[in-house]
Formats: structure tokens, sequence, C-alpha cells
């Protein structure tokens, strides 16, 4: 099983060290790094349930930091709905799809305590994953719904918007939709036009460099697709509903089956 400190083995000493301490005495930037890292591990970990311990134990010094009042509260809130989120992607790869709502949902909460409207909206996202992947595409649209009107509200130069999109294009897809999913595909078409630094790696990977091809002649069937993951290399091709092939890099926001799957979000 992980700890924190297995986690943070792989660090340079004074660097795991000054982690540490920052996030004992509640320093929000030092837990921003390691969440930052605990994403990596998740994503290059063999088995994701090893990390739930590690994901649970920062939880915990978030907590004890946010009850204490140690740090900035916004900025703390911001760092537990991005840990939530990373909760809801151990949780939903290994099937436990209430834990991962529930996770979802807590990570929505806190982004909106903390006006973190893009955290906020990708939590949302993931949680129309849940939906889409147990066939429930409506509700899912009404997540993405929700999801949209918070990426508008967020950062322009992040890719939320476009992470939106190209999951409502799924959604879309499930409920055989083609109008509004060739739509939404032109929406995240746009991850294009954005500069570099528009995904972070973590609970947003959705980047510029999509390559999006023409549209299908056919609406194709909505794939059960998954938050979280790349390839080791950062590239994957996942197909588009409407019948577009979606190449993002580095981590993309088009989710694909279990045990290989990436997102953005």
């Amino acid at each position: 099983m992980l700890s924190v400190s297995g986690a943070l083995a792989v660090l340079p000493v004074d660097e795991a060290e000054a982690l540490q301490e920052g996030a004992g005495l509640g320093a929000s930037a030092d837990f921003d790094r390691m969440n930052g890292h605990l994403w990596q591990v998740y994503q290059l970990a063999r088995s994701k349930k090893a990390v739930h311990p590690v994901v649970r134990d920062q939880l915990s010094m978030l907590n004890e930091a946010l009850a204490s009042g140690r740090g900035p509260t916004r900025s703390l809130l911001s760092a537990a709905a991005d840990l939530f989120q990373l909760a809801g992607e151990v949780a939903f790869d290994g099937n436990r799809y209430s834990e991962a709502a529930s996770s979802y949902a807590l990570a929505a909460s806190v982004g909106r305590e903390a006006d973190a409207y893009d955290l906020w909206a990708c939590a949302l996202v993931r949680h129309a994953y849940v939906e889409m992947s147990e066939g429930r595409h409506r509700q899912a649209v009404q997540l993405l719904g929700a999801a949209a009107r918070l990426a508008r509200r967020g950062d322009s130069a992040l890719s939320t918007r476009q992470w939106v999109a190209s999951v409502q294009a799924e959604a879309y897809a499930g409920l055989g939709d083609l109008t509004a999913c060739e739509r939404a595909m032109d929406q995240a078409e746009t991850v294009r036009e954005l500069a570099g630094g528009s995904a972070n790696g973590g609970w947003l990977r959705f980047r510029r460099g999509a390559a999006l091809g023409g549209a299908g002649s056919a609406l194709r069937p909505a794939r059960t697709v998954r938050p979280g993951r790349g390839d080791a290399d950062g590239r994957v091709e996942a197909v588009g509903s409407c019948g577009r092939p979606l190449v993002p890099e580095a981590g993309c926001g088009a989710h694909r089956s279990r045990g290989d799957r990436c997102a953005a979000g």
C-alpha cells in the first residue's frame, strides 16, 4: 500500500520534505503541488486502488488545515475540490459508481464554496460520466449543461469549455441527437485556438492540438468512456460519437473504456 511518504519517495529529498512540512502547516501552494504529484502517481500506477490511502491521507490533512484555520480558506477549498475529483477517479476505476458520484458531488460542492468555476465544472463533467456509464444520458446532459454554464464563468484560457463540449457530444450521441452532437464537437474543436498551458495535467487534461476529422455521415453509438487517465506517453485516440476522430495530446478530455481511458477532466 502507498502512503503519503511513499508517494513522495520518487521526489528529491529536499522537495519531498518541503512538501510535507508545507502541507502540515496548511500551505495551500504545497497542497496544490502535492495534488499535482498524486495525479501523476495515479496515472502511472498499475493498481489504481493503491493510490486510495494516499488520497485519503491528503484529504485528512486538508480537512485539518481547514478546521484549524491554517492557510487561506479559498485556496484550501480549491485544493480539496481537486483532490475529491481524484478520489472519485479511484472509485470509478474500481466500479464503485456510487462512491465516485459522492466524491464528484463533494468536489462540486467544495468548488462552489471556493468560487472555483473550472474545478466546479470539471467535477460535474466527471459526475456526468457516472450517469453515462449507467445509461442515463438525459441526466448526463443536464449535468453537462450546468457544467457549460459554469465553464463560461471560469478562466477562458483553460480548456474547460472545450472539454465540457466534447463530453456533451458523447451524451447527445447516446440520445441519438446528431445535430446537438455536431454542435458540441464544433465547440470542442476550438481547443486548437487556445495557447499553451490550457490544461494542468491533473483535473483538467483536454489539451490544445487535438486533431478532429470531418464529421461522419451517420451517428455512431456513444462509447462508454471514463474520466481521468492517459496512456504512458500521454497520447490517446478517442473517436467522437458524431463520427469524428479525436486525438488529444497528453491526456485528453474524452474518456475511454475501462483500463484505457483518458480525460481531462
